[in-house]
Parts: C-alpha cells; sequence; structure tokens
C-alpha cells in the first residue's frame, strides 16, 4: 500500500513506520514545512493547505493522522490549551478537506483520537458509542476532565470532510500506550525503580492500557478492516485500577509500592492535567476491535509490561 501518514517522530508514529516499512509499503512522511525534507517526506504548512503539495498525495490508498500537541508535555494554561485544540481539531480539519478535495482519495483516514472524549466515568464500561457532552466551563473552554473530553469530541468531528467525501474515516481512541520509549510508562520507571512508586488518589480510577504492539496491530488491522469505521477504542480488553497497575508493575519491577499520591498533592502538582490524566476514571472496552476478530497480542496487564520492559525490546 501507499501510506502518507503525520506525526511519524511520535511514540506511535515511529513504531509505526518500522512496522510499516518491514512489510514493505511504500510511506510518505507527511511533516512540518520549516526545515529541509528527508527523501519520502511532504511538507505542511497547516496555517495555509492551499500551499500542499497535492500531487505528492494524490493517489495514495491510506492517510494515517497521528499529528498533535502532547497534552502532558507541561501544566494547561490558557495558552496551552488554545495550542492543544488547534494542533488536534485545526489540523485535523485542514487534512480533512485536504484529502476531500485530492483527485484520487485514500481509500480510509485513520485519525488519532483518545479515551479522555469519555470523561471521569467511575466503573463503567465504556464503548464506543457511550460519549457525553462536557459540561464544565471554565473561560469559555471546559475544565480538567472534560476538556479533554471537548478536545476529543472536535478532534473527531474534524474528520467529518472526510466522511462526507466517501472516504472510509477511523477515529483511533487510544488508550494509555505502555512504551518503555515514552508515554506513561516512560515516565514511572524511575521512580518505581527507586521504590517510590504508589497509588495515586484513591487508587479506584480505571486505567484503559494497550501495549504498543497492540497498537501497530491494531491500525494495521484498520487499515485492511472495511468493515470498521467511526471511533475505535485502541485499549486492552482488560482495563485495570490504578491500584492494580501500580502492584502490577511494582512485582514486574520486583520493587516495593509504598508512596501514595494524594489527589490534592496532583493537583498542585499539575493543575487541572491531574483530574484529567491521573485521577479521572476510563473503563473504555475495545468492543469494534474484538466484534471484527482482532486478536489481541497482549491482553493481560502482567504479560504486557513484562513483554515492554524486557531487556533489548525495540517499542
Amino acid at each position: 500500500m501507499r501510506i502518507a501518514i503525520t506525526g511519524s517522530t511520535g511514540l506511535i508514529g515511529s513504531a509505526l513506520i518500522a512496522a510499516l516499512n518491514e512489510e514493505g509499503h511504500s510511506l510518505i512522511r507527511v511533516v512540518g514545512h520549516a526545515r529541509q525534507l528527508s527523501a519520502g517526506e511532504v511538507a505542511v504548512d497547516p496555517s495555509d493547505p492551499g500551499s500542499w503539495r497535492h500531487s505528492e498525495l494524490d493517489g495514495v490508498d491510506a492517510f494515517i493522522h497521528l499529528a498533535g500537541e502532547n497534552v502532558a508535555a507541561r501544566r494547561w494554561t490558557p495558552q496551552r490549551k488554545s495550542e492543544i485544540l488547534a494542533s488536534r481539531a485545526a489540523f485535523t480539519s485542514q487534512i480533512s478537506k485536504l484529502l476531500a478535495g485530492l483527485v484520487i482519495r485514500p481509500r480510509v483516514l485513520l485519525a488519532a483520537s483518545a479515551v479522555g472524549v469519555y470523561g471521569d466515568r467511575k466503573d463503567e464500561a465504556l464503548g464506543e458509542d457511550s460519549v457525553r457532552e462536557p459540561n464544565k466551563i471554565t473561560d469559555g473552554m471546559p475544565a480538567g476532565g472534560d476538556f479533554l473530553t471537548h478536545v476529543c469530541k472536535l478532534w473527531e468531528d474534524a474528520t467529518k470532510p472526510a466522511v462526507d467525501a466517501g472516504i472510509r474515516v477511523v477515529n483511533l481512541r487510544f488508550g494509555a500506550v505502555l512504551s518503555r520509549r515514552g508515554g506513561a510508562l516512560a515516565k514511572m520507571l524511575t521512580p518505581f525503580r527507586l521504590g517510590l512508586g504508589g497509588i495515586i488518589g484513591s487508587g479506584k480510577q480505571y486505567l484503559s492500557w494497550v501495549a504498543i504492539d497492540d497498537v501497530i496491530g491494531a491500525i494495521e488491522h484498520a487499515l485492511v478492516t472495511d468493515t470498521l469505521s467511526g471511533p475505535v477504542n485502541v485499549v486492552s480488553p482488560n482495563p485495570v485500577t490504578n491500584r492494580e497497575f501500580t502492584k502490577t508493575l511494582g512485582k514486574v519491577l520486583r520493587r516495593p509500592t509504598l508512596f501514595p499520591v494524594p489527589a490534592f498533592a496532583a493537583r498542585l502538582a499539575f493543575g487541572e492535567l491531574a483530574d484529567a490524566l491521573l485521577l479521572a476514571s476510563q473503563r473504555a472496552v475495545p468492543r469494534k476491535l474484538m466484534n471484527s476478530s482482532y486478536a489481541f497480542r497482549y491482553p493481560v496487564l502482567e504479560d504486557a509490561l513484562r513483554h515492554v520492559l524486557r531487556p533489548g525490546a525495540e517499542v
């Protein structure tokens, strides 16, 4: 297949590029315009879709859109929230309009999203149809976990021009991706290895996690499964509570987990971000993946952690 990809240098993108290259696909990496291009790259200016080189993208079989600001990089100020929203909703809308306007359109657009779309839902099992509207408004924008709900909903809605143009669109709702190379797990490793790990808040909040291997597997499955469209939860079928995750990671690393982080301390350290990413409970289940016969490689947390943390792990 001839596949175009944004976000190719991120945690998911870099692993996906390696897998697709190994399988012999022809790849076009869609990158920011403000640098010298390498072979196989196409420059885009998110602020000026009219300048994009359409000819390079005409006739691609698939477009995988993974680009977006890292929501956990720093505290959420009003400016930071605007940057996060623009990097997802506005850029995705521009991508969708570009694809809709191509002479030869791709058969499928796979666009990143996240389980943050569900908000804080306690122990409710969340299928792809379980989204609610955010309702906490602060300074014109939803606060805390509702901010992520708002962002993810607009992020997914921004693919409508592609849908209207007849392109099969899959909104990939990623959970917490387990990899030693980045993401939340990589940040946890140092304190846990020092014996400083512990539950966060009550420890009862659910974490929808997924091994990086299954992220890549699910993306490849979505590429070729014509019956998949709309939102798809890319998560393990076995979400766990923060307490269970903490205990299991400590067991795998052979370290005690005796240092809890109270909710107020998390909020002092991270502000609104703590409510959205550390204290919110999302028990998402991958109903569409399971119904389309995707076979998870690492459905059990302990097995997944031992795999991604094994010596010499590449992803």
